[in-house]
């Protein structure tokens, strides 16, 4: 018996320019701000790559500010 409610979407894995990584379904238009990485497939595969490659969770304009902190 198959579940009603099984995710089979297709996603993107998708960027802003902060660095920070979301998942957006195939068949909807990437909104503003964002662009794909080159990696797509079923939620929980995008979810485990994200898990994978997103090591550091501070906001780019964040880890760039601590590092010019770090140099002065």
């Amino acid at each position: 018996m198959q579940n009603d409610t099984e995710d089979n979407t297709i996603y993107l894995v998708v960027i802003n320019d902060e660095e920070q990584y979301s998942i957006w379904p195939d068949y909807r238009e990437i909104p503003p701000g964002w662009r794909e990485v080159g990696k797509s497939g079923l939620k929980n595969e995008c979810l485990d790559y994200i898990n994978e490659v997103w090591t550091d969770m501070r906001p780019l304009s964040l880890r760039k500010k601590m590092a010019e902190s770090e140099n002065s």
